[in-house]
């Protein structure tokens, strides 16, 4: 008889959520899986998704029916349609993406709810004569309005699909459509959607089956989403997937000192893992005063506590590089500018835009053209074909090679001392690589409107063409810097790329820089309670210590460039011990 291998704590958690998952699907239930840091979460969410296409292909391919899976980033998208042999019964999408495609048929519904969309739109529909028979679109995702036409922002597609939702109509009609819903990273939904579904699809009796994958500890974006979802008990199952198969065994320990309700279990119970904290309060200089900054080390003084860090764990084990090791920080301004993409982060009022590449352009200029360049330079020629998506090229003659010869090195010239508007004006005329036809429509809409007189833009137009002006006047060479930036090339990272990341070694500096954390604050309200009233700005600052804190699979080092207080100590020595210690710069 074989001998049996032995299965680790977190593949037998995974193994009863999975079961629990199954069963919900099963007996048509809502569901809602609370995964925590490291649990394995999208395995859990492909397996369910395999485990309804199993169920229900024969049946939806007859019927034109779909399982949705509702997805906030293009990655994760990506990654779940592949996953999935993008099965046809299947449609994974963004929210924006999937809310469009359920309401862009019900024109008449979208027109009589433009009024709710707030006193803005108010003031355009009046200066536009009112709605009459407008065709609504979304496309560029710039509101405005014309005799013709309304076309949305991307809110707006939210706020219409979640008013609809209380639509009886509607509401038949799409869980016909969609008889099952799954939605990924459910923390990050809007409230007022998560809402509407709750009410709607939870609390009434309904046809269509919710299932819920995230982590409420994992908000760490924005206000306006949801954070855990509730439903009346016994409505909703919910199912904790206590797996841990990313950290070692002390870091697993941590994570439950911190969250005891969902005790992880790690993979390799023999693992160890080591944890080093480092406090500054040993320094006697004068501190940052003033605002956000309250509290913490002078620039110069706190990049010399960081290099100092760096050469105390390398005597250890460490051996920090980028392959290894990830170094996080909060203040995306400071990181921005020592990595060389200063431009660019001044150019976007949501970090989203450029570090999850949610912006057209950027999506544009990294995803495609800077693939095509350093294949070019690699003289890589296939690749840099499938880069732009060229098909084949009709190279038929020494001349051909000579054209694309001179294009590409026209836009690398380009690339290293232009703007990024004359790399995209000379994308115009050499096609190599072609514009997406979303941003050749904002190209020929900026143009239009620079072809007027600035005094007699209207607003949306003024709006339009200073966020495109902007873009388009960022040198060319910092598409590179954030690029590294975002395939994690560098050391460094901000909160943004630190959410379902991983990596050996993981370095933390918590400083000041921004008003919407203060860690000494934190510490002393986790030690001593929160005050009435904070418990929003408790959870915000809990959440990212928490993510932050998960990152790493062996190492894990906290660099403390605020002082502490002696309460904030306490909960530091509760949660780690005795490795809290002095830092020397």
């Amino acid at each position: 008889m074989a001998e049996s291998l032995e299965i680790s704590p977190a593949e037998n958690a995974s193994i009863e959520c999975l079961s629990r998952v199954f069963k919900a699907i099963d007996e048509k239930k809502h569901f809602l899986v609370e995964a925590g840091a490291g649990a394995g979460k999208t395995y859990t969410l492909i397996k369910a998704l395999k485990h309804l296409i199993s169920k229900y292909d024969v049946e939806y391919l007859k019927t034109s029916r779909k399982i949705a899976c509702i997805t906030y980033t293009n990655v994760a998208k990506d990654e779940i349609r592949s996953r999935t042999d993008n099965h046809p019964i299947v449609l994974a999408d963004t929210i924006h993406a999937f809310a469009w495609e359920a309401i862009q048929n019900f024109q008449k519904g979208l027109r009589d709810r433009m009024v709710e969309l707030g006193d803005r739109w108010q003031e355009r529909i009046a200066e536009a004569g009112g709605i009459t028979s407008q065709k609504v679109v979304y496309s560029l995702g710039y509101p405005k309005i014309t005799a013709t036409e309304i076309s949305l922002h991307h809110n707006d597609v939210i706020k219409l699909f979640t008013s609809l939702l209380y639509d009886d109509k509607f509401k038949k009609i799409f869980s016909s459509r969609y008889p099952i819903i799954l939605i990924d990273e459910y923390q990050d939904t809007n409230k007022g959607l998560a809402d509407a579904l709750v009410t709607n699809f939870i609390e009434e009796e309904s046809n269509l089956i919710l299932g819920f994958f995230g982590d409420h500890w994992q908000k760490i974006y924005g206000t306006e989403s949801c954070g855990f979802i509730e439903a009346t008990e016994g409505k909703m199952e919910v199912i904790g997937k206590q797996a841990n198969f990313r950290s070692d065994k002390n870091i697993v320990s941590v994570l439950n000192k911190m969250r005891p309700e969902l005790k992880q279990f790690e993979y390799n119970p023999e693992s160890e893992g080591e944890i080093v904290v480092f406090h500054s309060n040993n320094w006697k200089g004068e501190r940052r005063t003033g605002g956000h900054w309250s509290g913490d080390l002078p620039e110069d003084i706190a990049h010399d506590y960081l290099e100092w860090t760096k050469e105390e764990l390398n005597k250890g084990d460490w051996n920090i590089s980028s392959e290894t090791t990830k170094i996080l920080m909060l203040t995306n301004n400071v990181l921005a500018s020592e990595q060389g993409y200063q431009n660019v982060a001044n150019a976007f009022s949501d970090n989203d835009d450029y570090l999850k590449k949610n912006n057209d352009y950027m999506a544009f200029l990294i995803d495609t053209v800077e693939i095509g360049c350093e294949a070019f330079l690699n003289k890589k020629y296939g690749e840099m074909i499938q880069a732009f998506n060229a098909g084949t090229p009709k190279i038929r003659k020494h001349a051909d090679k000579k054209v694309w010869f001179d294009d590409m090195t026209k836009l690398l010239t380009l690339s290293n001392g232009g703007t990024i508007g004359e790399v995209l004006d000379l994308l115009k005329t050499t096609s190599k690589p072609k514009l997406p036809k979303k941003i050749e429509e904002k190209e020929q809409r900026f143009t239009q409107i620079k072809a007027v007189e600035e005094k007699d833009w209207e607003e949306e137009d003024r709006s339009f063409a200073s966020k495109i002006n902007s873009i388009r006047s960022i040198p060319y060479s910092e598409i590179a810097n954030v690029s590294n930036y975002i395939d994690d090339k560098t050391l460094y990272s901000t909160k943004h790329g630190v959410k379902g990341a991983e990596f050996e070694n993981v370095i933390i500096v918590l400083g000041r820089g921004w008003n919407q954390y203060n860690w000494n604050q934190f510490l002393e309200w986790m030690n001593a309670g929160i005050p009435e009233g904070r418990q929003d700005s408790f959870e915000r600052n809990r959440n990212l210590f928490y993510v932050a804190c998960s990152r790493p699979q062996k190492r894990l080092c906290l660099l403390f460039t605020q002082e502490l207080s002696e309460n904030a100590f306490q909960s530091l020595n509760k949660l780690f011990g005795n490795v809290v210690k002095e830092a020397c710069s």
